[in-house]
């Protein structure tokens, strides 16, 4: 049983990749972040290397990984005691984002510890067109919306409490094909995003609507269509994470047909003032 690190996604995939594809949905977020990483070179685009890892159990096999791009947290998955023990020698952690278990596996270690990020996972059980429908059509994002795009990432961002990233968001997504809008009358109103198809799952990772045209249904109508656009493009799975605190987007998510599957956890470890 053991420990592997590397900063070379491919080297990572080449190990890993088949046990994160054997559970696309409940892997989804290492899934899509080490695809997107594929391919470049270990810090050659300024940022931060990634640090990847994976364990292998008894038997030899992989049974858990590590996919960390800093600044942000670790993403642990997969990982029983044993695992969470070893890697806490091998590497100690101020923070991880992991299924509940893990998480609270890893927390365990510290003196104290915070839950900064609480998510549940939710997949598409059979898509519930809302009915009836808002007004509007759905439509793809152009480049005349660049700037309404980036004060909607940036809004979105505050309401999770993340950092600002609204034009470098709204750029990345506009040169990809990932982004659809809500239009009524004319109006722009609401938008979802859909990360790239890994595994046969593709993730709806930010839905959006200003706060003057929320209460209409217009973030049912434009995260049913991403889905229904998703399936028929041949998806397997469409997953998305919703705060478990907020029922608004829980109940908007249910009725069309999204059932939930885990939570997850970001905690961050708290200093030691024995």
């Amino acid at each position: 049983m053991s420990w592997t690190f590397t900063d070379d996604p491919g080297v990572f995939l080449d190990a890993a990749g088949a046990w994160l594809a054997a559970r696309p949905a409940e892997r989804t977020v290492p899934l899509t972040v080490t695809a997107a990483l594929r391919g470049r070179v270990p810090g050659g685009d300024g940022a931060p290397a990634p640090v990847l890892g994976w364990w292998r159990g008894p038997d030899g096999e992989v049974a858990g990984t590590l996919v960390q791009t800093p600044p942000r947290p670790p993403l642990l998955d997969g990982l029983g005691p044993d695992a969470v023990a070893a890697l806490l020698t091998a590497r100690p952690l101020t923070s991880a984002n992991a299924d509940r278990a893990t998480a609270l596996a890893v927390a365990a270690h510290w003196p104290g510890y915070r839950v900064d990020e609480e998510r549940r996972l939710y997949r598409l059980d059979g898509l519930v067109p809302p009915c009836p429908a808002p007004p509007g059509r759905a439509r793809s994002a152009r480049p005349g919306d660049r700037a309404l795009l980036a004060r909607w990432h940036r809004g979105f961002a505050a309401d999770l409490g993340r950092p600002d990233t609204g034009a470098q968001a709204a750029d990345r997504r506009l040169s990809g094909d990932g982004l659809t809008l809500w239009e009524d009358g004319g109006a722009l109103v609401s938008m979802a995003v859909v990360s790239p198809r890994v595994a046969g799952a593709v993730r709806v990772v930010a839905v959006y609507t200003p706060p003057e045209h929320r209460g209409r249904g217009y973030a049912a109508a434009v995260t049913a269509q991403v889905a229904r656009t998703a399936l028929d493009g041949g998806a397997e799975h469409v997953l998305l994470f919703a705060d478990p605190a907020n029922p608004t987007s829980n109940g908007v998510y249910r009725r069309i047909g999204f059932r939930p599957v885990a939570d997850r956890l970001v905690v961050g470890a708290e200093p030691d003032h024995g």
